[in-house]
């Protein structure tokens, strides 16, 4: 767990600073296999190691990842596949890393077959090398997989579904105010709209802290039937960190927040898709919410699927590649 004092104060500054801090990374070889140990997170609440509800999420398990091999950290977003064993993950540093969780039941146990790769620019040569990387959303929309770089403000695509790990990039036309987002403060949270639900065919863009006059969250709606941008109502200074679209249709947007007298703390809301459209304020009711007696880091990425019968929401975090955080991997069971 996060220990109060001098060492959650480090990894709160860290959280805020180091993003602002980080040097141009060297691009890693690949790809290549790469060692992924686990330990077991049992208990999510260190003041009461039996609590298993926390809002509207059961806990069912979690995982403290580590890796020899200096290249793992940085973890910023996540997809998984829909029986929720394989997984691809966008690094900070502009890698993919991809794997299978193993499970013991329902509580995951271990990650196996864990790949590591650059991702690679249209040229062929890795992003990093023109000064993109903080790739700090993923997508999927078919074998389609969309990444947003808050380095530079772009999106990227990249055919998975035919060349995995050696897609390369293919530059997307974003609106004109999202490539004028603040520095490291932009594009954070993508979702695909499937077709056949509002919106069908649109790519949603949540920037990190894009406020408008009001103080609110900028999104854009990228293609689709009604291309424009909304708002999300700023809540008690989260900034948005992931996002992801529940079976049902709603979104969810993880959030987080630094304060010198909370330190971390993190939420989740639920926003219903249908209220989605160009020029509209937005809202939803928190269904979870953490802070640093919990079992968190700096979480920032957000998946779901579906596992016998449940709904599972699985978060990862960004250690900053800082010896004093950590890579945990949670999951959650949506209770409705």
């Amino acid at each position: 767990m996060l220990r109060h004092g001098a060492t959650w104060l480090l990894v709160a500054l860290l959280t805020v600073l180091a993003p602002a801090a980080a040097q141009v990374p060297q691009p890693v070889d690949g790809p290549r296999p790469i060692e992924i140990r686990a330990r077991q997170i049992t208990s999510f609440d260190a003041r009461d190691e039996s609590a298993r509800r926390f809002g509207m999420l059961e806990f069912r398990g979690g995982l403290v990842l580590t890796s020899p091999n200096k290249a793992f950290g940085g973890l910023s977003a996540l997809r998984l596949a829909r029986d929720g064993l394989g997984f691809v993950a966008a690094t900070d540093r502009g890698n993919w890393l991809r794997g299978k969780i193993r499970y013991d039941g329902d509580r995951p146990v271990g990650i196996a077959g864990a790949e590591i790769a650059p991702m690679l620019g249209p040229d062929g040569k890795p992003l990093v090398r023109r000064g993109w990387y903080d790739t700090e959303a993923v997508t999927a929309g078919g074998g389609t997989l969309y990444v947003g770089i808050e380095r530079v403000n772009r999106i990227v695509r990249f055919n998975y579904g035919k060349r995995g790990l050696n897609a390369r990039a293919e530059v997307m036309k974003v609106p004109p105010a999202a490539g004028k987002l603040p520095n490291n403060k932009g594009i954070e949270g993508l979702v695909k709209v499937p077709r056949g639900r509002p919106l069908g065919g649109t790519l949603i863009a949540f920037a990190e802290r894009g406020l408008d006059t009001a103080g609110n969250h900028t999104a854009f709606l990228i293609g689709g039937p009604q291309p424009g941008s909304f708002t999300l109502r700023r809540h008690r200074d989260f900034d948005v960190s992931d996002a992801a679209l529940l079976p049902s249709g709603d979104l969810l947007v993880l959030e987080r927040r630094f304060t010198w007298v909370e330190g971390v703390g993190i939420q989740i809301r639920r926003i219903p898709l249908a209220q989605i459209k160009p020029g509209v304020l937005v809202d939803g009711p928190v269904i979870f919410s953490a802070d640093m007696a919990h079992q968190i880091d700096n979480m920032e990425g957000l998946a779901v699927h579906q596992g016998g019968g449940n709904t599972i929401l699985t978060l990862v975090s960004d250690d900053n590649f800082s010896a004093i955080q950590r890579t945990l991997l949670l999951q959650f069971t949506l209770m409705e």
